[in-house]
């Protein structure tokens, strides 16, 4: 596989504290990686990095050797909010995101997103009618609408009960089985992070740099109870002590 998203000499600060010192990771397509790391250091300011939504650093961006300067449409972004328009019902929304590409065929598309996220009964709803997890899982279809080449997500199950945050983590790993995007997701969450990636990431504090890279080589689907993701469970929480 080659290198999807390169992170080169990446250095950030804000106010004089400087958040990252020389940060490299390479990360291949069609690859599922996760940032973990103390509160604090830096690993959603990576993502708006990535996103183009702050191109004030030092080093470079890279998406298929392509400079990320500005956002675009190869790099799709979920929020830990759902950030839906509250006067544009569940097909509108998704249909907001949709790439120029595709809006000649837009009403397929959008029903095919719909179907895949499980939401095609609830198309004329407003977000003010959604479970957070619903609004979620719109959000998702929003994003996939775009067709990015990378899809990041930003803690994007963090307000929502434990069994919905594990259905939506599956259905995650359903989108990607599908789209085969490159995912880049940042979370508190230890098991999540074993449960759904290829490669877990370990920022160290600030500056930040990658402390530690922990592969998870299981095999999809993977039992969450499974002998081999709590021994890295361990690996990983001995990193972050």
């Amino acid at each position: 596989m080659s290198s999807l998203l390169t992170i080169e000499g990446v250095s950030k600060s804000f106010s004089g504290s400087q958040i990252f010192n020389d940060l490299n990771l390479a990360v291949e397509a069609g690859e599922i990686i996760s940032l973990v790391g103390k509160s604090g250091c830096g690993k959603s300011t990576l993502l708006r990095l990535v996103a183009g939504l702050d191109p004030v650093h030092a080093g470079q961006v890279r998406v298929n050797d392509l400079p990320i300067t500005a956002p675009g449409r190869q790099v799709g972004l979920m929020f830990q909010e759902p950030r839906l328009f509250p006067w544009l019902n569940v097909r509108d929304n998704v249909a907001f995101g949709l790439s120029p590409a595709r809006k000649s065929s837009k009403d397929n598309v959008v029903a095919g997103l719909l179907e895949e996220v499980d939401l095609t009964d609830s198309a004329k709803l407003l977000p003010r009618q959604l479970s957070g997890g619903m609004a979620q899982r719109v959000a998702l279809a929003r994003a996939l609408a775009g067709e990015p080449e990378v899809l990041l997500l930003d803690e994007p199950f963090s307000a929502l009960d434990a069994f919905t945050r594990m259905r939506l983590q599956d259905l995650v790993l359903k989108v990607w089985h599908d789209y085969r995007p490159t995912m880049l997701l940042v979370t508190h969450d230890i098991e999540e992070a074993l449960y759904l990636s290829d490669r877990v990431v370990v920022l160290g504090e600030k500056p930040a740099g990658v402390q530690e890279i922990i592969e998870v080589k299981l095999p999809r689907p993977r039992n969450r109870n499974d002998v081999q993701l709590l021994e890295l469970r361990g690996q990983l929480l001995a990193e972050l002590s």
